[in-house]
C-alpha cells in the first residue's frame, strides 16, 4: 500500500517558543510515527533554512517580506500554498488557518484530496487584539472583518472535517456553519513530567509564574492589579515569561510602576519548549489569568500553559472560564477566581500560598488528570482517528 501523503500548512513560524509551535510539533511527531509522509509549509524566518527536516516531516519555509503588512504576508503565503499544490500531489491537506487554507479548500475538487481544517483561533475574533485599530468601529475595519468572517464560514462549511481544541470553540464554530457530524474536539496536551517537580531555589521568597504571550486577551492587567493585594499580606516575586509586542511590554511595565509593584515583577523573554518544565518546576504558584472577552468566552481556546502547569504538578490559580473548567476542576486540581477581578485573584493566590498541604494535594491531582486524559499522546491518538475518518 502506498504511503499516504499529507500537506500541513501553518501561518506560524516553526520552531518557536509559542504554543502554536508546540502544538504543531506534537502533531508532526504523531503523523511521523504513523508512517505518513508529511510536508509542512510555514512562513520563513531569517535565521532558519528554506528547507529542513523537522519532527519527522519535510519543512518548507515560504520567504515573506517582514516589512509588508501582516495581511499582505498572509495573502502571499496562501498564494504560495496554491503554487505548491500545483506541483505536488497529496491525499490530505491539513490547514491551521484561513491563510494557507483558502487555496487548498478551493482547489480540493481539482486535485482530489481531502481537507481538514484545524481551528485554534479565528482572525475575525483575534486580529483586533493584535491590531487595535481594527476595533475603531470604522466602516473600513468592519468591512475587512466581515470579509474575513465570510471566508471563515466558507472554509468551515467546505472542509471535510473540522477539529478544534475545546467544546466552547466547537459550539462557536457550529454557529458559523460547521456541521456537527464533521466537527471534532481534540484538546491540547503536555508531556508528563518524569518525576515530581519542586522548586529548586534555596531562598524563602515564593515565586509566582505566568508563561505565555503578552497578548491583550491573557489577562495580565488583572494579574498585575492583584499583586498589591498579595504583597500587602506576604512577599512574592512574579515572573512573566513570554513574547509580546513592544506596546504590550511597555503597558505592563507602566502598570507595574503605577501600582508600585515594579520591583516584584520580572518580564522575561520566552524560553525554548524544552526548558519550560524546569521553569515551571522553579515556581511555587502558576497562573492563568485569562480575560473575560470574546476570544476566550465566545470563540474559546485551550491554553497549553495550563496543561503544562498541571503536568508538572505545580499549584495553579486560573480564571473561572468555561475553557478553563474543561481542563481543571475547581477545588480539585487548582483554584479559580472571578475573571477580571484582581481582589478575587489575590484571594486565590494567597489561599494557595498560605495552604501548602492543599496546594500539594491539588497539584498532584492535576498531574494525575493530565496523565490520564491530556497528554500529547492522547491528542495524537485522536488526530489519527480523525485522519482515519478521511481514509488516511
Amino acid at each position: 500500500m502506498a504511503v499516504k501523503r499529507i500537506l500541513y500548512t501553518a501561518f506560524d513560524v516553526v520552531p518557536s517558543p509559542k504554543g502554536s509551535s508546540t502544538h504543531i510539533t506534537a502533531f508532526l511527531h504523531g503523523l511521523a510515527m504513523a508512517g505518513l509522509d508529511v510536508d509542512l509549509l510555514t512562513p520563513g524566518d531569517a535565521g532558519l533554512p528554506r528547507r529542513d527536516r523537522y519532527a519527522g516531516a519535510t519543512l518548507i519555509r515560504v520567504p515573506l517580506d517582514p516589512s509588508e503588512s501582516m495581511l499582505r504576508r498572509a495573502l502571499r503565503f496562501d498564494a504560495a500554498v496554491a503554487e505548491h499544490l500545483a506541483q505536488q500531489r497529496y491525499d490530505l491537506v491539513h490547514f491551521r488557518s484561513l491563510w494557507g487554507g483558502l487555496a487548498p479548500s478551493r482547489a480540493r475538487d481539482q486535485y482530489g484530496y481531502r481537507t481538514l481544517f484545524e481551528v485554534n483561533g479565528l482572525p475575525s475574533i483575534e486580529l483586533k487584539y493584535h491590531y487595535p485599530a481594527l476595533a475603531d468601529g470604522s466602516a473600513d475595519s468592519a468591512a475587512l472583518l466581515a470579509r474575513i468572517r465570510a471566508q471563515e464560514r466558507e472554509l468551515l462549511q467546505a472542509s471535510d472535517l473540522v477539529i478544534c481544541p475545546s467544546a466552547v470553540t466547537a459550539t462557536f464554530l457550529s454557529s458559523l456553519g460547521a456541521a456537527s457530524e464533521r466537527l471534532l474536539v481534540i484538546p491540547n496536551g503536555a508531556e508528563p513530567c518524569p518525576t515530581p517537580m519542586q522548586p529548586t531555589r534555596s531562598v524563602t521568597m515564593p515565586t509566582a509564574l505566568y508563561i505565555g504571550t503578552l497578548a491583550d486577551w491573557q489577562g495580565l492587567g488583572t494579574l498585575l492589579a492583584a499583586l498589591p493585594f498579595v504583597l500587602a499580606e506576604r512577599p512574592l516575586k512574579l515572573r512573566i515569561v513570554g513574547a509580546g509586542r513592544s506596546r504590550q511590554y511597555r503597558a505592563l511595565l507602566k502598570q507595574a510602576d503605577r501600582l508600585g509593584v515594579a520591583e516584584a515583577v520580572s518580564i522575561e523573554d520566552p524560553v525554548p519548549p524544552a526548558a519550560v518544565p524546569a521553569l515551571i518546576a522553579d515556581a511555587d504558584l502558576c497562573l492563568a489569568p485569562l480575560a473575560p472577552n470574546d476570544r476566550n468566552v465566545t470563540q474559546g481556546c485551550c491554553p497549553i500553559k495550563l496543561i503544562e502547569y498541571m503536568a508538572c504538578a505545580r499549584p495553579i490559580v486560573a480564571a473561572n472560564l468555561p475553557v478553563v473548567r474543561e481542563l481543571l476542576r475547581e477545588g480539585e486540581d487548582g483554584l479559580l477566581f472571578a475573571p477580571g477581578d484582581p481582589r478575587d485573584m489575590a484571594r486565590a493566590m494567597l489561599t494557595m500560598l498560605d495552604s501548602p498541604n492543599l496546594a500539594a494535594r491539588m497539584a498532584d491531582s492535576a498531574a494525575r488528570r493530565v496523565a490520564a486524559h491530556l497528554t500529547w499522546d492522547h491528542a495524537r491518538t485522536r488526530l489519527l482517528a480523525a485522519y482515519a475518518r478521511l481514509g488516511v
